[in-house]
């Protein structure tokens, strides 16, 4: 009987051991594909914060009185770069 009890006793923590390790291995593999998706969308928007950073600069050196849909268009432009941004942010 005491065999018996120490045998049922292993069985169970072998059977826990064996959930908690799949649950981990998941979480592992999820955080491994969310890093990458945060990457993926880091270098996006880091290649639009660039572009932005260089047209803004050309904006100001080359047009003082810039018409509204400039002003606009980089307006909206920054407003994705910051909503991507808070993405990221978030998933970290």
């Amino acid at each position: 009987m005491k065999n018996e009890l120490t045998d049922n006793a292993k069985a169970e923590i072998e059977k826990l051991v064996a959930q908690v390790k799949q649950e981990r291995d998941e979480i592992v593999l999820k955080t491994h594909l969310f890093q990458a998706d945060a990457k993926d969308e880091w270098h996006k928007v880091d290649k639009q914060w660039e572009h932005f950073k260089f047209k803004a600069g050309q904006v100001g050196k080359e047009a003082k009185g810039a018409s509204g849909d400039v002003t606009a268009a980089a307006k909206l432009l920054a407003e994705e770069i910051m909503r991507s941004f808070q993405r990221i942010r978030k998933s970290l």
